[in-house]
């Protein structure tokens, strides 16, 4: 059981490294508004996002997190992209 749960924390702590990543991308475009809507931005941001909800599915299909903490991930990051989105339709 110790080897499961030491999987669990790992399989976590990449995840959560992962998203600090994108999270750090997502900084970077807010503190620098002088391209917004940088369509190569975007994609990035767009592709990032997408491995990151294919990596945290795949932990979950094993097992090693659950359902929630998944969803929370994701959802703390979609929460920033929609600011970023905010604040580069204002400028």
């Amino acid at each position: 059981m110790k080897t499961v749960t030491g999987h669990s924390e790992k399989a976590y702590a990449l995840l959560k490294a992962d998203a600090e990543k994108i999270q750090r991308l997502i900084e970077v475009q807010l503190e620098n508004l002088t391209m917004p809507q940088c369509p190569l931005y975007e994609e990035v941001l767009d592709t990032q996002m997408f491995g990151l909800s294919r990596e945290i599915d795949f932990a979950i299909r094993l097992e090693l997190i659950d359902e929630e903490t998944g969803k929370q991930l994701l959802s703390d990051l979609e929460r920033k992209l929609a600011t970023l989105h905010e604040a580069s339709t204002r400028k």
